[in-house]
């Protein structure tokens, strides 16, 4: 495990991607100490990515993309101004607000970032917003959009804990929607010590429900989608599918910003993405298939069991490594070694499979605005042409929503396990 770990490392340093320096140091695992599995090896690939589940993962990505192509930002946008538009500090609320309903529409944090900061950045920038307060608050409220379902970083984690994938969008609802509410406190704070502008909207009532229709569209997607999956009527693989068909009429016929001479890219973008996860999947199944050969995550269970401390102790040290594992290490990869290790750890501790899964999953969020990984940041300097240090900064005060609600989920089970008892058995 030493001289595998070692190999990672040094793979990593030297900048080799993520995928393939899990295969190569698992490769040398067996080479040194377990040849005789070798001709396996090609057969556990394959096994790490044929599962029924993994359809919905690109599913989800093309319903997402989809939904951009369709015109859905503006009218997030607009549909948001109507609720915190006319508060101080307008712009800041809107762009949370947008990226809450955004992140239930896309599933993707980084696709919030380029969508929302793409055309919000310049907008506040011109409302005398800074650069800085403009890209932060941009690229830690997209953070929510890999915690309020549909969330592709749930599916990976539903693969490798073999857990309801309906279970864990429920049980990722709360605490995505408590980190929106708190940034908008903190939005507000800010906004109102710095005297930032509230937006002048002048509409007529027409005006208000035609932005209202346009909104409700997409806001009652993924009621649409997950609704499908708790009232039993589709699996979560099929409710990706339903997804998929919704973007693809309302974009078509109802926004009608969605062209069929655009599904070529858009398909082509969904299975770029898809493969690219897939990989990772793949390779880190070997590394998986090491730490049962080694039974690393019984070692790690009975370790933790054998400490001297009281068990918020434990697990706040379980949320501290994974905090510090997202600022290295991109959230899909991060999922796949994190889960098998710590699951049956915080099992031992009554943290159960859904409570796990909203603590990684909102603790690997906070990672995508952290350097140097961070792929949030980056996006949002192309868009500013900021530094991704600067960014950081920037966004801080508004990632404490996400370390406060890291802390309550931790501790307060009810939070992410309350809706998924009550509206699936």
């Amino acid at each position: 495990m030493i001289i595998m770990l070692a190999s990672l490392g040094v793979l990593l340093i030297l900048g080799v991607p993520i995928a393939y320096s899990l295969g190569l140091s698992a490769f040398l695992y067996f080479i040194l100490l377990h040849p005789e599995l070798l001709p396996i090896l090609p057969q556990r690939l394959f096994a790490g990515m044929e599962s029924y589940e993994m359809i919905a993962l690109p599913l989800f990505c093309l319903m997402g993309l989809m939904m951009n192509a369709g015109g859905i930002t503006t009218r997030l946008i607009d549909f948001s101004m109507l609720f915190v538009g006319r508060m101080r500090g307008g712009l800041g609320l809107v762009n949370v607000l947008a990226s809450m309903i955004f992140g239930g529409i896309s599933g993707s944090s980084v696709s919030d970032t380029a969508s929302i900061g793409a055309v919000l950045i310049p907008e506040m920038e011109k409302k005398g917003y800074s650069p800085e307060v403009a890209s932060g608050i941009t690229v830690a409220s997209s953070t929510m959009g890999m915690i309020i379902p549909p969330s592709v970083p749930m599916v990976i984690y539903a693969l490798v804990a073999e857990e309801s994938v309906g279970r864990l969008f429920l049980g990722g609802a709360i605490p995505g929607i408590m980190i929106g509410l708190i940034m908008l406190l903190i939005t507000v704070v800010i906004s109102i010590r710095k005297n930032y502008p509230r937006e002048e909207i002048t509409l007529n009532r027409k005006e208000v429900f035609d932005r209202c229709k346009r909104g409700v569209l997409a806001v009652i997607m993924p009621l649409f989608v997950i609704g499908s999956v708790v009232l039993g009527i589709a699996t979560a693989t099929e409710s990706a599918g339903i997804g998929v068909l919704y973007a693809f009429l309302v974009g078509l016929f109802v926004f009608k910003n969605l062209k069929l001479k655009d599904l070529p890219d858009l398909f082509s973008q969904a299975i770029r993405t898809s493969a690219t996860v897939m990989i990772i999947i793949a390779l880190s199944k070997l590394y998986i298939w090491i730490l049962a050969i080694e039974r690393i995550p019984q070692t790690v269970a009975l370790w933790i069991g054998g400490l001297s401390l009281p068990a918020f102790v434990i697990i706040l040290m379980i949320d501290l490594i994974i905090l510090l594992a997202g600022t290295f290490i991109d959230v899909s990869p991060a999922i796949l070694l994190l889960t098998p290790v710590f699951l049956p750890a915080m099992g031992a501790l009554g943290v159960g499979p859904v409570q796990f899964g909203a603590i990684m999953i909102t603790g690997l969020a906070v990672g995508l605005v952290t350097p140097p990984v961070g792929m949030c940041l980056n996006v949002a300097s192309a868009i500013s042409r900021l530094e991704i240090g600067t960014i950081f900064k920037a966004a801080l005060p508004f990632l404490m929503a996400n370390l406060i609600t890291l802390i309550c989920i931790s501790f307060i089970p009810q939070l992410t396990v309350w809706l998924p008892s009550l509206l699936m058995k």
